[in-house]
């Protein structure tokens, strides 16, 4: 049984696959629990991230401000900000992930979209993502890129390849609650996540 930390996530989605295996899974967000569950610490992560956990999953990090489709705000900031905001709000997603990838644990994935040049440069110890993923590998008939960083973790092998790439998640109509739907997991990511990497975990520790 391994202790899985999933970071940033209030869905439960990631949480439920593991603890499904038997294992001792844990998220944790800012945000309570959807599903109401016990195994949920509503909180900065960052604060238990030396609680002995052998994988810690950050399902979807705020990345707004590092991602490379938001880097022209570096220079036009939107309405109701100033440049001085961007750069600020910058630097704390940048630290933020840095925090996640350079945890005291021993198997790290960090989930983001692409980022532009200034986000890696404040990133400790940054390295480029192990791969990307799209929905459609798993099971969901979609498109949207997802890219991992990985640490002593094998990348990720499709389960499920099935046809439709249809990009829902980009078409979303706005509303207030747009941004929580588009940080939802795809549950087919998750299932392989949890068949895939706990198994590495055991032969590793075997070994």
């Amino acid at each position: 049984m391994a202790r899985v930390l999933v970071a940033c996530e209030f869905s439960g989605i990631v949480r439920r696959a593991f603890a499904a295996r038997g294992h001792d899974a844990w998220s944790c967000d800012l945000l309570p629990a959807e599903d109401r569950s016990n195994k949920h610490i509503t909180g900065d992560a960052r604060a238990i991230l030396k609680d002995g956990w052998d994988l810690l999953i950050v399902a979807h990090p705020p990345c707004t401000r590092l991602c490379n489709s938001g880097v022209r705000w570096l220079s036009v900031p939107p309405a109701g900000k100033t440049l001085e905001q961007m750069w600020r709000e910058l630097d704390e997603g940048a630290e933020l992930f840095s925090a996640f990838w350079n945890a005291p644990i021993e198997r790290v994935c960090v989930e983001n979209p692409v980022m532009h040049r200034h986000a890696k440069e404040r990133i400790a110890n940054y390295r480029d993502p192990a791969q990307s993923v799209q929905p459609w590998q798993f099971g969901h008939g979609e498109v949207k890129r997802t890219c991992f960083w990985l640490r002593n973790l094998p990348p990720l092998k499709p389960t499920n390849i099935v046809a439709g790439r249809t990009a829902r998640v980009h078409l979303m109509p706005p509303s207030a609650d747009r941004w929580k739907e588009r940080s939802r997991f795809f549950p087919g990511i998750a299932e392989a996540m949890a068949d895939q990497w706990v198994g590495h975990a055991d032969e590793a520790e075997a070994a």
